[in-house]
Parts: C-alpha cells; sequence; structure tokens
C-alpha cells in the first residue's frame, strides 16, 4: 500500500500524529550525530524512487564497515552482552620491538599493546574503519559496540528494569570489554564522541587501571561535559525550544518505536539531508561514506536514542581528565563541529597540558570518516610515542573520502 493510501485509511487525527511522528522521527535521528532537531534541507530535485535506487545503489559502492576480526563477548554486570573483535598483531620477532616499550614494560618481550577504540551515539565499531584498515597488523586492536548499539545486546537495565542509562554505565562496560578481550598489557584508549566519555567515566571508576595500564590515550570529538549549552548551529530562540520539549517528545516517541520507525523510513530522504549535515562540514564527501554513515546512524532504534540523550545533559567528566596527565594524549576535533563543538577539545587540553591538540579544518563531527588521514596519521604518532609500534613501522593506506578518490 502507498504512503498516500495508507494515510487516507487511517484516521485524519492518527494520519495527521504519524505524519508529525515520522518527521519527528527524522530529526530525532540527529541526535544520532547529536544533532538539532530542525534544519533546512535543500530542495530535492529528483523522484523519491531514483533517491531510493541510488541509496541502494551506494549501500553497494564501498567496503565502509566491512572489515572483520575475531569475535568475542564480555558481560556488563548487568548482563547485557558486549560484542566486541579483535584485530590481532602480526608475529614478529622479538627484536622488532622499539627500546621505548623495553623501557616502559621492564621484561625482554612484553605483552603486546592492545589498542581500545570506543564509538560515538548511535553509531558502531564499524565507524572506525579506515583507522582499522590502516592499522592491522600493525597494532593489535580491540572494536567494540556499546550497549544497545551495533552487534551488543539491548541494555538490560533498561529494557527490563526501567533504569535511566547513565555515561557511568558504559565506563563500566568498557572495563568489562577490556577484562575480557584485553586482561593483561598496556592499553591505548581511543574515543569519539560518546566513547571519549565512556573512557572519562572509565577513568573516574578505576584510577588504578589508568595508572597501571594505560600508556596514552585519543580524545576524538567529545566534550568532558556542559553539553546542555551546545546551541548545534541554531538559533538561541529555536535552540532553547527544541531543549524545552525534546525530553517529552522523545519519550513519547520511544513508546511508538515501532510507528516511529516506519515514520523515519517513509522521511529518509529527509533524514539523509539532516544525517549530512551533521557530520560532515565538506562539499566533496564520498557519497558512499555518507550512506554508509547515515545506514548506521538510522539503524539504531528510536527507542534507543531516546534512553541516550538524557546521559548528555548530566555528563561531566572533567575531574577525571587529571589521571591522564602522565601519558601521551591526542585531543582531536573537526573546527565545524556543531554536535560537540572544537571549543569542548580545546577546553580538554587546556586542561591536559602536555596533549597535542588537533583541530581539523573543514571537517564535521564524524571526523574520521571525513578526514580519515589526518587522524590516522595523528593516533599513528600517539602510537609510537607511547611506544606502542616501532618508530619504523609501517602504518597503511589512510583512505579518503573525497567524492573522486577510490574506497580505502
Amino acid at each position: 500500500m502507498s504512503e498516500s493510501s495508507a494515510a487516507a485509511g487511517a484516521s485524519g487525527a492518527f494520519g495527521g500524529w504519524r505524519r508529525a511522528t515520522g518527521i519527528a522521527g527524522a530529526a530525532i535521528g540527529v541526535v544520532a550525530a547529536g544533532a538539532a532537531a530542525t534544519v533546512a534541507v535543500e530542495r530535492m530535485t529528483v523522484g523519491r524512487g531514483m533517491r531510493r535506487k541510488a541509496r541502494l545503489a551506494l549501500d553497494s559502492a564501498g567496503p565502509y564497515g566491512t572489515l572483520r576480526g575475531t569475535p568475542g563477548r564480555a558481560y556488563a554486570d548487568d548482563g547485557t552482552e558486549l560484542y566486541y573483535e579483535v584485530d590481532d598483531l602480526d608475529p614478529a620477532p622479538s627484536a622488532d620491538l622499539s627500546p621505548r616499550r623495553r623501557r616502559l614494560f621492564g621484561r625482554k618481550d612484553p605483552a603486546p599493546v592492545t589498542v581500545v577504540f570506543s564509538h560515538g551515539y548511535c553509531l558502531s565499531q564499524d565507524s572506525w574503519h579506515f583507522q582499522r584498515a590502516a592499522l592491522r597488523g600493525v597494532v593489535r586492536t580491540v572494536h567494540w559496540d556499546q550497549r544497545s548499539h551495533g552487534r551488543s545486546g539491548r541494555g538490560v537495565a533498561q529494557s527490563r528494569d526501567d533504569v535511566p542509562l547513565t555515561i557511568d554505565q558504559l565506563g563500566r562496560d568498557l572495563k568489562a570489554v577490556i577484562d575480557a578481550a584485553a586482561p593483561e598489557g598496556p592499553i591505548v584508549l581511543v574515543g569519539h564522541s560518546m566513547g571519549g566519555m565512556t573512557v572519562m567515566a572509565l577513568a573516574a571508576q578505576y584510577p588504578e587501571l589508568i595508572r597501571d595500564r594505560v600508556v596514552a590515550t585519543a580524545f576524538v570529538g567529545t566534550s568532558s561535559g556542559r553539553l546542555g549549552e551546545v546551541n548545534f548551529g541554531l538559533p538561541v530562540a529555536g535552540v532553547n525550544a527544541v531543549r524545552r520539549v525534546l525530553p517529552g517528545v522523545l519519550k513519547a516517541l520511544g513508546q511508538r518505536a515501532e510507528l516511529v520507525e516506519k515514520g523515519r523510513r517513509a522521511t529518509a530522504d529527509l533524514f539523509a539531508g539532516i544525517i549530512k549535515r551533521y557530520s560532515f562540514a565538506g562539499r566533496d564527501v564520498d557519497p558512499a561514506v555518507a550512506r554508509f554513515a547515515e545506514r548506521m546512524i538510522e539503524s539504531t532504534p528510536i527507542d534507543v536514542v531516546a534512553e541516550f540523550y538524557p546521559a548528555f545533559t548530566d555528563h561531566d567528566k572533567t575531574g577525571a581528565l587529571a589521571l591522564f596527565t602522565r601519558m601521551p594524549v591526542l585531543v582531536l576535533a573537526g573546527v565545524q563541529d556543531l554536535v560537540t563543538p572544537s571549543e569542548h577539545s580545546e577546553a580538554i587540553a587546556g586542561l591536559l597540558p602536555d596533549a597535542e591538540l588537533v583541530l581539523v579544518p573543514d571537517a564535521g563531527h564524524l571526523v574520521m570518516l571525513e578526514h580519515p588521514e589526518a587522524v590516522t596519521d595523528r593516533l599513528a604518532d600517539l602510537l609510537t610515542r607511547a611506544g606502542a609500534v616501532p618508530a619504523g613501522a609501517t602504518v597503511g593506506g589512510h583512505g579518503s573520502t573525497s567524492s573522486t578518490a577510490q574506497p580505502g
């Protein structure tokens, strides 16, 4: 049945509510990238059927999100199943280990460094596609899906017991993943957006882990607090109105998840425009990469979007940053990030005076997809400074997301 026929067959009130929630569902999906609930979208000039065919073509245009490692499962303190994958280090003679690593860990053949990647809100471990491809075989890495995201299970405390989601819970989840996937040896923590907040929450609750095992950290497009002040590029009056109504709207939409998901699919074109606006800053992003980001975000159910959102307003882990002062730290952000503005990264770097602060021009919130070469270069340098890889190690192709580049 067509959308117009379905609307005609419904009562006027129900049809109007469905159309409203459909558009609201798409707008609330912006929160998946951390964005606002309204935005101007350019007028479409081709038919809906043609646009749908274009999306299907883009879905098969590139290898983005296809990298897989050795699967594993950890279990959170409430029983939630957390899915992770390990990309192991290529075997190499111990003579190739850097002298710095020998000094750092005091053993002739130290356990390999493990780099643990934590993704952002309404994304998945696949959001690190380019960095994962570049580091394969160079260093041991762990990629995991946060609760209720990707291949991980639905949060038990939230779905069964109606316990509010907190960033502290995500920190405990990360600890469970580390215990299962990297129980010994040095660790490098890398977090994007909500993933960076998860790293801070881990530090606040397990300071001994940070002191004893973490040798370097990267905070990418994240914040240590004051997220309630972000305006998402909207006029002050508009963002204030959104803040007033958003909690109630989210709660209502979360209670009508099945209907809202249908609305999101019906408004896919609007949704795509919003995602691009709040994920990327440049105009020449590979359409397949933009579609890849859209797929990750739209795969997050609206009730999960609603469930996680309040935790960001309460997030404040500024005090935990002191635990990262005695190690190499990278703080990186896109200059045009509308979700976690670069000023938040500058504030983090201000509290970590020895950290390397990198602000990437012409980059939005998904900087690791928009400018993968910049992010991978700085991560490779961080790993070298931490002694995680030999100074002469070759990091693979960084990839590019320009519209004329081949997928990396």
